[in-house]
């Protein structure tokens, strides 16, 4: 077993997130976590509160957390007020300052989450008290901004002082990604792409597949599919996305899209398995992915890898 501040905060058993994924992180997912000794954490995106509630009940009786994109719960606050009700493990909160809301968890007793993707951001979350900061690197899927993980990690580790949790995310799929994160100042991971590609994600098969045979090379960060959806975005943050034919043409330029109203209704009536058009969400870590998986079986297996990578660490020792 990996003990630390994490595992220790949550009583889990592996220092291991499932990421909140809008949709895709549903309560069988955040549950097959959670039952593998991780934590799940159910992903409520843009906010529907009838969904959300759904999903805390599909978890049973499993111990999950939930997580909002910040911007939008800012629009619709009354949905952490539902989720505080259910008592979650923890909440979640990115893009966008959370401080009010880290308040509002600490009144409930809840432990709370940020995710931030600069130095200044981690320092703000600091600030605000929040119990756990996710630092989530460049190489992520769907939405963050342009800093790569190795070297922010550190940073913000050096910046929020030794006692405070973080987490690593961004291009971690596998033992290694855990290994290395902890050695860099982590306290644990979260993942999203590699559960993404797993048997309880609420998806598509075939957009799971997709992510199985796609390459990381084959990804791009951009804004193409903000504009196509109709999503007003904040402009520093842009979306990690398989790269495909509708985004080659209008990535670099998204404000010829943005005028094209023909095209973004092309985009929003294609089949949703039409994958030339239609965007899937992964991150760089596709190149680590070589199936779909149980969810367990993934924790299980990552935990595996980082305990012999680590437990062989003293051969670099002279």
């Amino acid at each position: 077993m990996i003990r630390t501040r994490l595992t220790e905060k949550f009583d889990i058993e592996h220092p291991i997130l499932l990421a909140p994924m809008d949709k895709v992180s549903d309560g069988a997912l955040a549950a097959a976590v959670t039952a593998a000794g991780g934590l799940g954490l159910i992903g409520g995106g843009y906010g529907d509160g009838s969904w959300m509630l759904e999903q805390f009940i599909a978890a049973k009786n499993q111990r999950v957390g939930a997580g909002f994109i910040t911007w939008a719960l800012a629009e619709k606050p009354h949905l952490l007020d539902l989720c505080l009700e259910r008592k979650p493990a923890a909440m979640i909160f990115a893009f966008g300052d959370a401080t009010e809301f880290v308040a509002k968890c600490r009144d409930a007793d809840v432990p709370s989450i940020w995710q931030v993707h600069r130095v200044e951001q981690a320092r703000q979350a600091l600030a605000a008290g929040v119990d756990v900061i996710v630092v989530q690197g460049q190489e992520a899927g769907g939405h963050g901004m342009d800093r790569g993980l190795t070297a922010l990690l550190p940073a913000v580790r050096d910046a929020v002082g030794p006692e405070q949790i973080i987490v690593a995310a961004g291009g971690i799929g596998d033992g290694r990604g855990l290994a290395g994160a902890l050695m860099l100042g982590a306290d644990g991971v979260m993942m999203g792409t590699r559960f993404w590609a797993s048997e309880e994600a609420n998806g598509l098969e075939s957009a799971k597949t997709h992510l199985v045979e796609t390459q990381g090379d084959d990804t791009v960060r951009t804004k193409v599919f903000d504009v196509a959806r109709g999503l007003d975005w904040p402009w520093h943050f842009s979306g990690r996305v398989l790269h495909n034919d509708y985004s080659r043409r209008w990535h670099g330029d998204e404000g010829a899209l943005q005028a094209n109203d023909a095209e973004r209704a092309r985009y929003n009536s294609a089949e949703a398995e039409d994958y030339t058009t239609r965007v899937v969400i992964g991150g760089e870590v596709v190149d680590l992915i070589d199936a779909i998986k149980p969810a367990g079986e993934i924790v299980t297996q990552t935990v595996a890898q980082a305990q012999d990578l680590l437990a062989g660490a003293p051969r670099y020792l002279v």
